[in-house]
């Protein structure tokens, strides 16, 4: 088999620190992985494969020599590096949003449209977490019955601000349990201890986050449906990596919820979780708690959109996925491997 030359930009943030496990656990073919970050922690090993490799600094010139380039940086960085890196013969994987919306970069959910992948120019972009989490159990729905709407509210956890924003809950959590002061917020607008902040990202358009639209343009991009329609509600959450959505959809053709539960349990990625008669809550439906350090992205509480006055065009159901894995870094070393073949 083929080895390949792997380099992690941002490797020592959450999604790039996940990004190396990930390579690990998939078996991916990595003849040399080169781990780029900050001058700050060059210098630094991390465990890879039974050996160490050293962080080195982010740098044009570290590009050379590979082949593929996973992203996990900031906007404004992925913006100035990446290009270097497809300039010095790498395909890149980006996680950041720099790149999402380009038409002429490919934005990929492999359990959707891994097909994509044969016309990009360099670059293939990760969707938003939010995004992913979402589609995954959509997908497979839409295939039976053509969705034409989605009411989407979603909880998202404190690891979608990244370490920072895990390092921030935690520090308020134990000063509540100790009875002090809950530190001021750094990474959110407010606490978010015993809160729920409803607003992921700057305000848009009529009163959306920038969070919010992403669902609908990315979705419509992912699931090649133009006219798509989506109201979106992001919250964030006293929860550390999994996010959760409540997803509501409207369909052009009817479905009944037998096709819908065959449907998603068929699907991949997708585990179904929906016994309202279960003895244990975490057998009747998806919760954080499960579904944190893993790749599914779980699915309950399916039931009609009795809101609709087509009801048998209506479905809602609950899902719930990991932010750092299936949400980021899962989904790009599964391009990554779609790349090898």
């Amino acid at each position: 088999m083929k080895q390949y030359t792997v380099a992690i930009l941002g490797a020592t943030g959450a999604v790039g620190t996940q990004m190396v496990q990930c390579l690990e656990e998939q078996n991916f073919p990595v003849g040399k992985l080169k781990l780029l970050a900050s001058a700050r922690s060059a210098g630094k090993k991390v465990a890879f494969a039974g050996g160490e490799v050293e962080i080195e600094e982010a740098r044009p010139e570290a590009f050379e020599g590979c082949d593929i380039v996973l992203g996990a940086v900031d906007d404004d960085i992925a913006r100035e590096m990446l290009p270097k890196a497809v300039e010095a013969g790498a395909v890149v994987v980006d996680n950041s949003h720099a790149f999402r919306l380009d038409p002429d970069v490919p934005l990929v959910v492999p359990e959707i449209n891994a097909e994509d992948i044969s016309w990009h120019h360099g670059i293939i972009a990760n969707p938003n977490c939010a995004t992913i989490i979402g589609l995954v159990p959509t997908w497979p729905l839409h295939k039976v019955a053509g969705v034409t709407r989605m009411i989407v509210s979603t909880y998202q956890a404190a690891s979608g601000a990244g370490a920072p924003g895990m390092a921030e809950l935690e520090a308020q959590i134990a000063a509540m349990g100790r009875g002090e002061a809950i530190p001021e917020p750094r990474a959110f607008a407010a606490q978010l201890v015993s809160n729920l902040i409803p607003q992921i990202g700057g305000f848009k358009e009529e009163g959306y986050t920038s969070e919010e639209m992403k669902l609908q343009n990315e979705g419509r991009k992912i699931m090649h449906l133009p006219e798509l329609r989506v109201n979106c509600t992001c919250v964030r959450v006293p929860v550390l990596r999994s996010h959760s959505e409540s997803v509501t959809l409207e369909f052009e053709r009817d479905i009944t919820l037998e096709e819908a539960r065959e449907a998603l349990a068929a699907a991949p990625g997708v585990k179904l979780v929906d016994d309202r008669e279960a003895a244990s809550a975490h057998d009747r439906y998806p919760m954080p708690i499960d579904t944190s350090d893993q790749d599914l992205i779980w699915v309950g509480r399916l039931r009609r959109d009795i809101s609709n006055p087509n009801t048998a065009r209506g479905i809602t159901f609950w899902c719930c996925g990991d932010q750092i894995r299936k949400g980021a870094a899962t989904n790009a070393v599964q391009i990554a491997k779609l790349l090898t073949k």
